[in-house]
């Protein structure tokens, strides 16, 4: 799955043309290389990569003050397939990523070591819980956030709850 062209596609297919600054300010201003393993060091190459593969075209060259010119793209019609398609493939995959914490507790055993790191683990989760909700709070009260992009910050917070649970299962209390 090629995050970085589900994004981009998305964005000009939602958004509109942009220049790749305008992209890749949009993938900063969500941290989405953390949040959602978007490789934004890979976006201006994939822009060029989707453009010879015909999913975008560049639609003129822009040039502010003496900043450099900039390319504009648009998501073209085999473009939006291609988004259909990735779309289809990322809500399809109830799987997920790459599971690092499973493989470390799978393998690593049941030790001291491994029990601190999961209570580390749960103090984090509850503490970037408690920042979630007060982030969907204050982009609500402030209008900066519509109602659907506040049920993906509660889908968020109760994938955090998910784990919290389970972690307060998994390890005695006082740990």
């Amino acid at each position: 799955m090629n995050l970085t062209r589900l994004m981009v596609l998305s964005v000009l297919d939602g958004h509109g043309e942009r220049h790749g600054h305008q992209l890749r300010r949009t993938a900063e201003q969500t941290d989405v290389a953390r949040w959602g393993g978007v490789n934004v060091g890979a976006l201006y190459r994939e822009l060029s990569t989707m453009a010879v593969e015909g999913l975008v075209r560049a639609v003129r060259t822009e040039q502010v003050g003496r900043r450099p010119a900039r390319t504009v793209y648009a998501v073209t019609d085999a473009g939006r397939h291609e988004l259909d398609r990735l779309r289809e493939e990322a809500i399809g995959d109830i799987i997920g990523g790459p599971d690092a914490t499973g493989v470390a507790l799978t393998f690593g055993g049941d030790s001291a070591p491994v029990r601190t790191l999961l209570t580390e683990r749960l103090r984090a989760l509850k503490q970037a819980r408690a920042g979630v909700v007060a982030e969907r709070r204050r982009l609500l009260d402030e209008g900066l956030i519509d109602a659907w992009t506040a049920a993906l910050f509660d889908r968020r917070r109760l994938l955090f709850e998910a784990e919290i649970r389970w972690l307060e299962r998994l390890l005695p209390r006082g740990e």
